[in-house]
């Protein structure tokens, strides 16, 4: 009996936990101004970019009359925007796989403990200080083929690269360019998939040495596994930021050579500011918004389905 009276709440406790009259409305009117912000910031300019992507608007940005649907179907029989979104699709998939392939092994061995990892850290982390229209630019000119380093350094170890053109043919500006995005986003996958190696708990690998397991069944039965979540939000996030970035292909090659390294983005900004369509390029640009909306709603169901598992 004493037991069953000692189990109810008291009234102290009952009074702490229970929400004071309005503490909801105050509570609403401090988170109240930042969602005015975030309304006017993003808001807004969504609101304009939807009704000019239904909208005949001429080169100055002035709304002649309502086009309905008539914007998103000429976007859809332009070629180049049919080549553009398979050259986005290769884009994303190959930085997005080779960042995930090399940052797995990196991150790994960056979490044993050696001497030298924190500057062995700080070394695989600096590419994420610097700004990426910084190192678009500065491998511009390592792979230009008069006077860049990378022909230089390949002469002198004796190959026929004199003078090459590395930015001449869409084939090999591409894959120069998916190199670049890979080595940019391998920083921030390291850190996530850091994140995710120490909350693994040790016992769990020193139970599989005692069972005789060795280092290879340790990372594909326990360290791989357990980085599951991880992964997928370093994938999801890899996918939002690469599918919508632009400095890299732009200060390359704006595009070219023949629109060989168009990326949507790049087709975004090219009928804008080059050839005056702002009705066409916000159609584009509402598509690749509901595209990159899905990919974000994605990744708020994966981190609240991890933070509901731990």
């Amino acid at each position: 009996m004493s037991a069953m009276t000692s189990s109810k709440p008291t009234p102290a406790t009952t009074k702490a936990t229970r929400p004071r009259p309005g503490q909801g409305f105050s509570n609403l009117a401090f988170i109240l101004p930042s969602i005015l912000l975030s309304f006017v910031i993003i808001g807004y300019p969504i609101f304009e970019v939807v009704r000019m992507a239904v909208s005949d608007v001429n080169r100055f940005g002035k709304i002649q009359g309502f086009e309905g649907l008539g914007n998103f179907f000429k976007v859809f029989e332009d070629p180049i925007f049919i080549q553009s979104t398979y050259q986005t699709i290769i884009w994303t998939v190959s930085v997005v796989g080779g960042t995930v392939l090399i940052a797995i092994p990196v991150a790994i061995i960056l979490n044993e403990d050696f001497h030298g990892r924190s500057i062995a850290r700080t070394i695989v982390l600096l590419p994420w200080a610097v700004s990426l229209a910084m190192t678009a630019l500065v491998w511009r000119f390592v792979v230009n083929g008069d006077f860049g380093t990378l022909n230089l350094a390949l002469t002198q170890l004796g190959l026929p690269f004199n003078n090459h053109p590395w930015l001449a043919t869409a084939t090999s500006a591409f894959t120069i360019e998916i190199l670049v995005g890979i080595l940019v986003s391998i920083p921030f996958t390291v850190t996530i998939i850091l994140g995710g190696l120490t909350s693994i708990p040790v016992t769990l690998y020193e139970a599989a040495a005692m069972d005789g397991a060795t280092k290879w069944q340790s990372l594909t039965r326990i360290t791989i596994p357990m980085l599951k979540p991880f992964l997928q939000i370093a994938i999801v996030l890899n996918v939002i930021y690469v599918f919508n970035s632009f400095p890299i292909i732009w200060i390359m090659t704006n595009g070219g050579p023949a629109n060989g390294t168009d990326i949507l983005i790049t087709y975004v900004y090219k009928q804008a500011f080059a050839f005056g369509k702002l009705d066409i390029a916000a159609a584009a640009s509402v598509m690749m918004f509901l595209v990159l909306l899905g990919f974000s709603v994605l990744y708020l169901f994966m981190t609240r389905q991890l933070a509901e598992r731990n």
